[in-house]
């Protein structure tokens, strides 16, 4: 038997079929293998490697931006000190994971998958997915995008009047070319997001000077990037693991909240954690200042504050204005500036894509996600047995997948136990007022909201935005509001 026909096969009986093996796919097999082992599932994933955004980004420092305690998976604490992490730790960490549980037999890859038909007379998804050239189709019971939220094939172009003109080297850190040698090379990231914070001191240990030119300016937080000693000598790991996780989950909860109900008290904080920081020849005014208030964009961390550090070398440096004109060689602003440049990296933002690109529908119908609403942050109104694993804004992404994929097993079961078919979840009629998905304030984020599915304002559709709370509701909560259950 070929490989295709033993994969087409096996998929006529499959009972889940997951799309994408990066963290929400990983999480979501895990709690399928380990909830319900009778079940049959397969992961398809389009690229070569586990990962997702872990094995698509290569630019200097690549690290995670929320800690790992919490962005690794519960059923496999993060055995290392830092709780923020490199790339290539956080890629060796996913690949033990899915060895130690044995993941691997249900993962597919060079499966890009183009389009899911739900159908109603055989209550069953049809998938369509492209492998090494050839179209396959599979079929299954239900369907969970873990796909992320971003394209990953085109960057988000960049608004930079007069860039075409320039005659340096051009690179979008989605796309940093692998082996690049910037050695001795005057450097302008254009962006204040975690990407440029994360790249201005990776920069700086081989470039002549780097640059960081931001339109507004962000929060930046040092942290510090270890576990105490005293905790990891006297107390044992599965007791630490259990506890960091629960750490790092209430306490940056909580300083969210502060944030949301005390914005002044928390920018004279933050104010203050940042001049502590700075060398006297920058000044918190106008590089520090942000025009919004904390936690209505997503900060940036710096662990061990090593973006402040670069800055007390003279080759770092800040800028706060906006472009007037990129010319040959040079960039000028609109403050009366000129930054001589050799390379401009162009770190600002995410191009949004919603469900990896895969064209939705039910019964032959094409499904506008834009006009639905999200159930749970987990289920998209009026499509059946589907899911959707998004994270938080406000915490790491995993916590979200996995109350996602909690509340996924929970319904499954309860499907067998009431012989149910199909589930699908419905807008009461009542309810017309919508507010975006995620709430962020971002430039990029603003501009995809055209496309990503509203929440509502009662649950359980509003956005997800307690972690905590979302923690027990996912595990023990009711999920019998807004949604069918049908033979």
């Amino acid at each position: 038997m070929s490989e295709t026909q033993s994969l087409a096969d096996t998929a006529l009986s499959l009972d889940v079929l997951v799309i994408g093996a990066g963290i929400s796919g990983i999480n979501t097999a895990y709690r399928l293998q380990s909830q319900l082992p009778h079940i049959k599932f397969n992961i398809l994933e389009g690229r070569n490697a586990i990962g997702g955004t872990w094995d698509l980004f290569k630019y200097p420092g690549i690290r995670s931006d929320s800690d790992l305690h919490t962005f690794g998976f519960e059923w496999h604490p993060w055995p290392h000190e830092n709780p923020i992490a490199e790339g290539p730790l956080v890629i060796s960490y996913l690949h033990d994971a899915v060895a130690t549980h044995g993941l691997e037999k249900h993962i597919h890859f060079r499966h890009k998958v183009l389009s899911a038909n739900w159908s109603s007379k055989s209550q069953r998804w049809t998938v369509v997915a492209e492998h090494d050239g050839h179209i396959k189709s599979y079929t299954a019971r239900f369907l969970i995008l873990g796909t992320g939220y971003f394209d990953y094939d085109t960057p988000l172009k960049t608004e930079t009047p007069g860039l075409q003109n320039f005659k340096g080297k051009i690179i979008h850190p989605q796309m940093w070319p692998e082996d690049y040698d910037y050695s001795n090379k005057k450097m302008v990231i254009i962006g204040s997001g975690a990407t440029a914070v994360t790249l201005l001191p990776n920069l700086m240990k081989k470039a002549a000077s780097v640059t960081m030119l931001q339109r507004s300016p962000t929060y930046i937080i040092a942290r510090t990037n270890r576990s105490p000693a005293w905790l990891r000598e006297f107390v044992p790991r599965p007791v630490l693991s259990v506890y960091e996780r629960l750490l790092f989950m209430t306490v940056p909860y909580l300083f969210y909240v502060l944030c949301m109900y005390f914005p002044n008290m928390m920018r004279a904080f933050l104010r203050q954690q940042t001049i502590n920081q700075l060398p006297q020849r920058i000044s918190f005014d106008p590089h520090f200042k942000p025009l919004y208030n904390p936690w209505e964009q997503r900060m940036c961390l710096a662990p061990d504050g090593d973006f402040y550090q670069a800055l007390h070398d003279p080759r770092a440096n800040i800028v706060t204005s906006r472009i007037k004109t990129v010319t040959e060689h040079e960039i000028h602003l609109l403050n009366g500036r000129t930054l001589e440049a050799d390379v401009i990296i162009t770190a600002t933002g995410l191009r949004v894509m919603i469900g990896g690109g895969i064209s939705l529908t039910v019964d032959g119908e094409k499904v506008n996600i834009a006009d639905k609403m999200l159930w749970n942050g987990t289920m998209i109104q009026d499509i059946p047995n589907m899911f959707y694993m998004i994270g938080y804004t406000n915490a790491s992404w995993t916590l979200g997948a996995d109350n996602s994929a909690f509340l996924f097993v929970r319904m499954l079961k309860h499907m067998a136990h009431t012989q149910a078919t199909v589930l699908v979840s419905r807008k009461p009629q009542h309810m017309d007022a919508t507010q975006p998905v995620f709430t962020l304030t971002s430039t990029y984020m603003r501009k995809a909201y055209e496309c990503l599915p509203k929440c509502g304002t009662q649950r359980p559709w509003t956005p997800r935005t307690n972690p905590v709370a979302d923690h027990f509701y996912a595990r023990w909560g009711s999920f019998a509001e807004g949604v069918e259950f049908t033979a």
